[in-house]
């Protein structure tokens, strides 16, 4: 039972006293008035008020006790919500903590590839400056042929090429590679700007147009090459290499070609078209090539050396013959010597009579230099 349900209580009874002693006041209010009802009145009025004390008393205990009760279960209450919100409390801030190092980290990614962004940037105009540089086909072709010279150079000694190798009519070619006895020309100069209007075409017609006249640039491209640089009376191989320096415009040229007749024309000038990657190829053919000619020349002096050794070896054999033959003849004069220093020694004997035979030979000796 609640404290508002015992107040209410509280009140019906003490209402409900105040009504009897309203009632008992009218009746003592009538024209006849004694004694007796009077202290009857004052009778019921004190065994009234010590009941309405005495409930009082006991309601007050019991609302002191729902008081209590209830104290308890609010404190209960307010410590669970208190940890609960504590644990709140924490689970946010750690969140919070959280989000703060999150938000961070990606301020920090975004100040990075802010400036990523502004370096790429920086090497787009740089890339596009370069591109206009590169626009004039003089300085364009001088990249090129700086490029072969360094791809040459990480891969073939010195020895083995001359860059701007000049011909007696006076024509220059961009690289020679020496191989054997014998030159591989090397140009490294493509039409790139046919190319390029090629690849910027808007339309099939302006693309078909353009195709044509970038065909028929490289094929004069490949003639010049054939005619100038392809000299076997200077030295030269019966082929060249037209370096085309970049792997997409070798693609769009010889390997994706509509016109299979391309590649074929160029063979057929003996002129071989080669991309950065397989003239690096190339490179490494050569390389072999030239160690392996390094290894022939070895080989040819090593059996040079055994030609010597074996003459020498020859020499020696006879020197040994001759000695041989001067020890064969000097022990059989040896054998001679002996026969007849005993045949001496005999007849010493036979003269001398009991000579001792010991003294055979010495006696022979100064008989034979006397």
């Amino acid at each position: 039972m609640t404290i508002e349900a015992w107040m209410v209580a509280a009140a019906i009874v003490v209402g409900g006293a105040l009504v009897v002693l309203a009632r008992e006041v009218r009746r003592t209010r009538a024209p006849r008035d004694d004694t007796g009802a009077l202290l009857l009145l004052q009778q019921q009025l004190d065994a009234l008020r010590a009941q309405v004390a005495e409930a009082l008393a006991g309601q007050g205990e019991l609302v002191g006790q729902q008081l209590a009760r209830l104290t308890g279960q609010m404190n209960d209450r307010l410590r669970e919500s208190l940890e609960v919100v504590q644990c709140s409390q924490a689970a946010v801030g750690e969140r919070l903590d959280n989000t703060s190092r999150v938000v961070g980290e990606v301020q920090k990614g975004l100040g990075e590839l802010r400036e990523a962004a502004s370096k790429v940037y920086e090497v787009g105009r740089d890339v596009a400056s370069l591109h206009d540089i590169l626009r004039a086909p003089k300085l364009r072709g001088g990249l090129g042929e700086f490029l072969l010279g360094d791809l040459l150079a990480q891969v073939l000694p010195s020895a083995h090429f001359t860059l701007q190798h000049a011909f007696r009519s006076g024509e220059r070619v961009d690289a020679v590679v020496r191989l054997g006895d014998g030159l591989v020309p090397v140009d490294a100069k493509f039409p790139l700007e046919d190319f390029r209007r090629l690849l910027e075409a808007a339309d099939d017609d302006e693309r078909a147009r353009a195709r044509k006249a970038f065909v028929a640039r490289v094929r004069r491209h490949v003639d010049d090459i054939a005619t100038k640089y392809v000299l076997p009376d200077e030295g030269t191989y019966d082929f060249a290499l037209m370096y085309i320096p970049a792997e997409n415009v070798y693609y769009e040229t010889i390997i994706r070609d509509d016109e299979p007749g391309l590649a074929a024309y160029a063979i057929a000038r003996k002129v071989i078209p080669v991309s950065p990657n397989c003239f690096y190829a190339y490179l490494q053919a050569i390389a072999l090539g030239l160690r392996g000619l390094r290894i022939e020349a070895r080989a040819q002096e090593v059996m040079g050396l055994l030609a010597r050794l074996g003459g020498d070896l020859g020499r020696l054999k006879e020197d040994f013959r001759l000695v041989g033959k001067h020890l064969t003849n000097a022990a059989a004069a040896y054998g001679a010597a002996e026969r007849r220093m005993e045949r001496l020694g005999g007849k010493l004997t036979a003269i001398g009579g009991e000579e001792p035979a010991e003294d055979a030979p010495r006696q022979a000796l100064l008989l034979r230099s006397s």
